[in-house]
Formats: C-alpha cells, sequence, structure tokens
C-alpha cells in the first residue's frame, strides 16, 4: 500500500481493517472513529490511507499490477484469491 504521508504498523494496519468492517460509509463520524479504533493517527491520516488503499484495488482490479505467482509447497492449499476478494467485499472495499 502506498504510504499515506505517515508510517503505520502492520498493528495498526490490521486495526484499521478491522475497523473499516466496522465502520462503514454510511457511519457518522466514520473518519474519527477509525482514527480512534486504530490509534495514533488523525482523522485526515486515516483517510487519506482510506484514499490510497481504494487507489491500490483499483489498479490491482484494473490489470496495472500484476498478481504475485505464488507456489503451492507440499500440497498445502496456497494462495486462495477467493478468500482475498470475499475479505475485500467483508471490508466494504468491493
Amino acid at each position: 500500500m502506498a504510504a499515506s504521508g505517515s508510517s503505520w504498523t502492520p498493528k495498526q494496519n490490521k486495526l484499521f481493517e478491522n475497523a473499516l468492517t466496522i465502520y462503514d460509509k454510511d457511519t457518522p463520524d466514520r473518519w474519527h472513529n477509525l482514527a480512534r479504533a486504530v490509534g495514533g493517527k488523525t482523522p485526515e491520516e486515516v483517510k487519506i490511507h482510506y484514499d490510497h488503499l481504494v487507489e491500490d484495488l483499483k489498479n490491482i482490479e484494473s490489470g496495472h499490477v500484476p498478481l504475485p505467482n505464488y507456489k503451492k509447497a507440499g500440497g498445502s492449499k496456497g494462495c486462495n484469491y477467493m478468500d482475498a476478494e470475499q475479505r475485500m467485499r467483508n471490508l466494504r472495499l468491493q
């Protein structure tokens, strides 16, 4: 994901993703709620981070970013793109 002017830890990104499932686009004060859930970020930083996420998703979906060619190791399931797509729907980004 593109940087949003401030660094985001993996923990903050996970908190952000989880909070997106709670505070959808129709939530009043969405950016304040998301910032509070993430911690250490302003509503403006959260909005910028979200906008970059949406832009990245559009680039991926339009084919501008090639999907990695993961190899299955030892008969493992490997990366399941349907799971990733379902997660994006759950995050209300698709």
